[in-house]
């Protein structure tokens, strides 16, 4: 048992499955590994379902009928609790639930830690970066997971401790089964949005099938761009060999991550992806776009090779040298396995007790003044 979590009574406010995603994730991963520890959780949904469902088909009133229970059950429980983890990302999404739960937090006096995930941080900051920071006074502590983020902040002159994502080890583990006479099989495990840029890694990928014919890529994942990659992939002539598996299940995704050569995250804007993570700790070699919080987590040619956003020339090259090289892609197997023990939550763990007991142990936060 890790000290520091035994009977603390904690609201953890986040989005969970599904659908299933990174943030989604790690609420839910969390949320488990606190109440392992003694903890008690009461989660508050940031996309709780829709009632009555057919609400969800419009724009404007959904928003409100999501947003109303939400606050009332955020004031609710924080009545019944001693402190709120706030799982916050960028955009709409931080006015109409992060926002909202840190200063619900403040008028109920409770300690308020927000666990802030979003990769288009930067821009965020710069068209928000007073009304953010104004609600980020009012907090006890500021999380992020990457050193990424952490410069983000401290530009706008915003302290954030650093707290990197949880892997499971024992879900996300390398196959010892690995048939290296058969045909490649690639894969990238992010949603299917433009910020994520799917079309370069298929785009990349018709070039790799230009020296492995038999070469197959999966793109698991759902999303917006849905339709009109799959249009990319007929104009390509990739249609046999490219596979949208549609969104998967944390243990189906595990499955698959064994069964893969190597992984590629093409994203133009990240922070810090599960999706690496998960891949280096089933010993599947990464090559991934150089942006955001990626080189915090990858070194080039050490536990991944890094290429510039939005080239697939480059990552064509940089995928076709790990298919050519066994000898480098079982050093970066290697090397991936030993790094991804950083995130374990036996390492993890107590540094967040200690954010929580910190936190706990701040004055008393005052009640604001009442309007007159």
């Amino acid at each position: 048992m890790i000290k520091g979590f035994e009977g603390l009574r904690i609201v953890l406010v986040g989005p969970l499955p599904p659908p299933a995603g990174g943030m989604a994730n790690q609420t839910g991963q969390l949320a488990e590994l606190l109440r392992g520890e003694g903890a008690s959780v009461e989660l508050v949904r940031t996309n709780a379902d829709y009632r009555p469902a057919w609400v969800g088909r419009i724009p404007v009133i959904r928003a409100l009928f999501r947003l109303l229970p939400y606050l009332l059950a955020l004031w609710r429980a924080c009545g019944r609790n001693q402190l709120l983890h706030v799982m916050a990302n960028s955009g709409w999404s931080w006015h109409l639930f992060a926002a909202p739960a840190i200063w619900i937090g403040r008028l109920r006096r409770r300690p308020v830690v927000v666990n802030y995930r979003g990769g288009a941080a930067a821009d965020f900051l710069r068209r928000s970066a007073l009304v953010l920071t104004w609600s980020l006074r009012r907090t006890t502590m500021l999380l992020v997971p990457s050193g990424f983020l952490q410069s983000v902040f401290a530009r706008h002159g915003v302290t954030a401790q650093l707290l990197v994502n949880v892997v499971d080890l024992q879900r996300f583990c390398p196959s010892h089964d690995c048939d290296r006479s058969a045909a490649p099989q690639l894969l990238v495990a992010r949603n299917l949005e433009l910020i994520y840029d799917n079309a370069c890694a298929i785009r990349a990928f018709a070039k790799v099938r230009e020296r492995y014919p038999q070469a197959e890529l999966t793109l698991a994942g759902s999303g917006p761009e849905a339709a009109e990659l799959q249009r990319l992939v007929q104009t390509l002539g990739l249609v046999q060999a490219v596979h949208f598996s549609g969104r998967l299940g944390p243990q189906e995704m595990a499955d698959l991550y064994r069964s893969s050569t190597l992984s590629i995250n093409p994203s133009r804007i990240d922070n810090m992806p599960n999706s690496v993570l998960e891949s280096l700790a089933s010993g599947v070699p990464v090559v991934s776009s150089n942006v955001g919080g990626v080189p915090y987590l990858l070194q080039d040619g050490v536990t991944g090779l890094l290429v510039p956003a939005q080239d697939h020339d480059a990552m064509a090259r940089a995928v076709l040298r790990l298919l050519d090289d066994e000898v480098l892609r079982q050093r970066l197997r290697r090397a991936g396995l030993a790094e991804v023990q950083r995130y374990t939550w036996m390492r993890i763990g107590p540094q967040l007790a200690a954010f929580y007991q910190q936190s706990l142990r701040q004055p008393q936060i005052e009640p604001m003044a009442s309007p007159r």
